[in-house]
This record gives structure tokens, C-alpha cells and sequence, in this order.
């Protein structure tokens, strides 16, 4: 079993910056692929940015192409999100997940509590 916690969101003027973190427990991720995801209440949670197992491949979504850019450590078994340049329409829940396969196939397994991103305009 894989536990996720997020951490690193809160409250940014747009045009501003923040990082993300997921920390993982319970078992390495270094084999798993991984991804961010966000949801806004009433809608349903959308693909953000994802990686493979080593880090070499990464996957963006077009809304957040050239802003975001998602990152590992594996050997601090944790995941990164550093988001610039933050446009009040970023603003969700964002998700870390985790995936029983090195490559991304979409289908996650593991998800972490969520952590609130606000950005004001």
C-alpha cells in the first residue's frame, strides 16, 4: 500500500509561483508512475501533468504546457509540481496519484488527500 500527501498549496496572487510536494510512504514509488491532478467543485478532476518511473518522460496538460513543470526524487520517494506564472482559472484541488506501471497509462491506484491552490486576481 502507497500513502500520498500533498503539500505546498495556499494562496498566490496571479502571476505568481508555487511548488507542490507529494510524499510517499509505504512503499517505494521509484517503480510507479505518477501524475498531478486538480479538481474545481462541480466538475470533474482533470489531467495536470504527469511523469514516468525515472523522470524521462513527462506529460502536460495544454492549459498548463510551458508554466508547469512536473519532477521526482526518487530517492526522497517524492513527487513536485513547481508551478509559475498562476492564472486565477488554476485554481482547484490538486491530487497526486500513483500508478503500478513505470510507464503513464492514466489508471491510478494510489491518490493523496489534495491540497488547495487559490489564486486571486
Amino acid at each position: 500500500q502507497v500513502q500520498l500527501v500533498e503539500s505546498g498549496g495556499g494562496l498566490v496572487q496571479a502571476g505568481g509561483s508555487l511548488r507542490l510536494s507529494c510524499a510517499a510512504s509505504g512503499r517505494t514509488l521509484s517503480n510507479y508512475a505518477m501524475g498531478w491532478l486538480r479538481q474545481v467543485p462541480g466538475k470533474e478532476r482533470e489531467f495536470v501533468a504527469a511523469i514516468t518511473w525515472n523522470g524521462g518522460s513527462t506529460y502536460y496538460a495544454d492549459s498548463v504546457k510551458g508554466r508547469f513543470t512536473i519532477s521526482r526524487d526518487n530517492a526522497k520517494n517524492a513527487l513536485y509540481l513547481q508551478m509559475n506564472n498562476l492564472k486565477p482559472e488554476d485554481t482547484a484541488v490538486y491530487y497526486c496519484a500513483a500508478e503500478k506501471s513505470r510507464i503513464v497509462g492514466w489508471d491510478y491506484d494510489y491518490w493523496g488527500q489534495g491540497t488547495q491552490v487559490t489564486v486571486s486576481s
